[in-house]
């Protein structure tokens, strides 16, 4: 599961290839979200379970305790909201976040 940076951290729920995130060492409390349905079967592509009302239900119940737990941590979301890039000399492998 992913938040996106261009929605002011709201976006919806879908699986991403780990090669596309960058691990930093910034931790968010998830301690809140309900995350038992969320397994293979309701990221596959052609499950029956999912409906768009049932899907937007599922995405509040993730959004609403993540938007409470980001906004506690001071300067948090702006943070997740900034877009990340680099600049020339700059080494990916040596930087820390």
């Amino acid at each position: 599961m992913i938040k996106d940076h261009l929605s002011s951290v709201v976006s919806p729920l879908r699986r991403v290839n780990q090669s596309y995130v960058i691990g930093t060492s910034t931790k968010v409390n998830i301690s809140g979200v309900n995350m038992e349905k969320f397994d293979d079967k309701y990221f596959a592509k052609e499950s029956e379970e999912k409906s768009l009302p049932q899907e937007k239900d599922n995405q509040k119940a993730v959004d609403t305790p993540l938007i409470k737990s980001i906004e506690a941590v001071l300067e948090l979301k702006a943070y997740l909201g900034s877009r990340f890039s680099l600049r020339p000399g700059m080494k990916p492998h040596e930087l820390v976040f």
